[in-house]
């Protein structure tokens, strides 16, 4: 199953949502009412020896409370009495540990579904020591740097390659240069750090009495562990379960570079020149700032040596730059970019009305930036888009609730799937999304037995459209699982035990196991949830699979 809003609000404040509402509940858990029970043992995830005193909570679905607890003893085991038939997700919780869900994978987790018929009473729950990483950050003669901005990111592992690498989390350094990272899983991750000089002056501050410069208009270029301010150069921080490691970087002044960029009169009050630093191709908070220094000509000052992309003129023209010393833009410079324009219905030709949150991202990787726009009463424009494969997401409400895009249109040729080629001309095009809430569920078997916490995947049969419609569960205890918000077409759904290990987003990494799936069918007029008639057969990850079956 997946998490549900509100357990997991940990992911964006660790633990806290969870700890609280186990804190309000474990001393007074009232049972829910039947004969049945959830029992079982926690265990460390890195050494397999019992933990005690662990905090064990069933919740309720789809709302997450917390419906009863126990606490394990001095050998791990834990027993939850007095629950009723139903499906419960189920927590283990104590300080030291990552709080986590029971046999949980990403964003998912295998729910305990008691009943006549089903073993809950020998469970094993392992759980995480978490990882943290610390250290001092220090500029030049190895005085601490207050304020400097430590940006994590996490490499993904070998078998997910395709995910890129994700900014994971900032930390601000104390005045004693000390930063700190808790709370994190075991993985491999970079670190880059951005800081300005205390004692830097650009402009006209970088002036004497007299006139002459005060040769203090330096900057602290992004640093890398260990001290590389090349990214390629980054060393990567290996974090074990429950290790605590050091990582210290030393900053080191350089002169500043001045960009001169021509001015250009822009419409609607946009600036003329938006100057972007990334790292690892992801846009940081900018720094250094623009002064006139003529007529149609402005500079940088306080810029650091860099990788910026910088967006300039009208029609807006894109230079991608590393940046290593003083640098003129020709007003000619870089790539035109165009405008992207068009308007949005359902996949069922309905208008839709109400505002709805547009991202456009790249989809190949180049580190270039995504963009974000509003459609509203159905119509919708993205300024300066570079020419390139983008994709594109839609989210509505307040909640941002994904609608899959269907398929796009330029003319009158509709391609399946969300990606948008852009040219060196603007482009308008007409974007299908789906507002089904239609629900597939059924059950996986392995051996005749229930495959509890296999990757359940409903793969599309366009390749276009394969990750925009692709849709994941992870099988509860009983084998069963659900997969939200379909939208209409045609799938294959396949049950992968331990394949979770699987780079799911290259779908050559899945086909392997579509001969095992089961086909089945959305349409526009499909009932709220389809049910499978027939259990899907749970295949081993790194066996493949032959044979099939139709699912309705």
């Amino acid at each position: 199953m997946k998490h549900t809003l509100g357990i997991f609000a940990r992911r964006a404040a660790p633990a806290l949502a969870l700890l609280w509402a186990l804190h309000a509940t474990a001393q007074n858990a009232a049972p829910v009412g039947g004969g049945f029970r959830i029992a079982g043992r926690v265990v460390n995830a890195a050494t397999g020896d019992p933990i005690p005193r662990v905090t064990v909570a069933a919740h309720s679905q789809p709302d997450g409370r917390v419906l009863a607890t126990a606490v394990s003893d001095s050998d791990g085991h834990f027993s939850i009495e007095n629950l009723a038939a139903a499906k419960y997700p189920l927590s283990a919780s104590k300080r030291g540990f990552r709080t986590e869900f029971y046999d949980e994978h990403e964003e998912f987790n295998s729910a305990i579904v008691t009943g006549e018929g089903q073993d809950t009473e020998h469970l094993q729950f392992s759980l995480a020591p978490p990882a943290s990483l610390h250290g001092i950050v220090t500029g030049d003669g190895g005085d601490p740097v207050e304020g400097a901005n430590v940006m994590l990111f996490r490499m993904p592992d070998a078998a997910h390659r395709s995910e890129g690498i994700v900014h994971m989390d900032n930390a601000m350094t104390d005045d004693t240069g000390a930063y700190q990272f808790s709370d994190l899983p075991a993985g491999r991750y970079y670190l880059a750090v951005k800081a300005d000089p205390w004692y830097a002056l650009h402009g006209r501050a970088n002036r004497n009495v007299d006139g002459s410069p005060t040769g203090l208009d330096v900057a602290y270029p992004v640093t890398f562990f260990d001290s590389s301010i090349d990214e390629s150069s980054a060393v990567p921080i290996a974090l074990a379960e429950g290790s605590r490691e050091e990582a210290n970087v030393n900053l080191h002044a350089v002169p500043a570079i001045h960009l001169k960029l021509p001015e250009t009169a822009r419409s609607r009050g946009t600036p003329s020149v938006v100057l972007r630093e990334t790292v690892f191709g992801q846009e940081m908070q900018g720094r250094g700032g623009l002064v006139a220094i003529q007529p149609g000509n402005l500079e940088a000052i306080g810029v650091a040596p860099g990788h910026y992309q910088i967006t300039h003129g009208e029609p807006p023209r894109t230079v991608e730059l590393n940046a290593t010393s003083d640098v003129e833009i020709e007003p000619d410079a870089g790539v035109a970019a165009v405008t992207l324009s068009g308007t949005l219905h359902t996949s069922a030709g309905l208008p839709i009305e109400e505002d709805i949150n547009l991202l456009l991202e790249p989809a190949e990787g180049t580190g270039r930036m995504r963009m974000q726009t509003f459609a509203q009463k159905g119509q919708f424009t993205f300024e300066g888009v570079l020419p390139g494969r983008w994709n594109l997401t839609a989210y509505a409400g307040p909640d941002g609730l994904a609608l899959p895009v269907v398929s796009i249109a330029t003319g009158q040729h509709a391609v399946a799937g969300n990606e948008i080629a852009v040219g060196d001309h603007s482009v308008s095009v007409a974007v299908a999304v789906s507002r089904s809430q239609t629900r597939i569920e059924g059950l996986a078997r392995l051996d005749g037995k229930p495959a509890s916490g296999a990757m359940i995947v409903l793969v599309p049969r366009a390749p276009g459209a394969y990750l925009s419609l692709l849709r994941r569960d992870q099988s509860d205890s009983d084998g069963s699982f659900a997969l939200h918000d379909v939208a209409p077409g045609q799938y294959t759904v396949v049950a992968i035990v331990d394949g979770w290990k699987l780079d799911w987003r290259d779908r050559e990494a899945i086909a392997p196991y579509l001969a095992a799936g089961t086909a089945v069918t959305i349409r526009d007029r499909s009932a709220p949830v389809v049910q499978l008639t027939k259990p899907l057969t749970a295949i081993a990850r790194g066996t493949g699979a032959s044979g099939g079956a139709d699912g309705r």
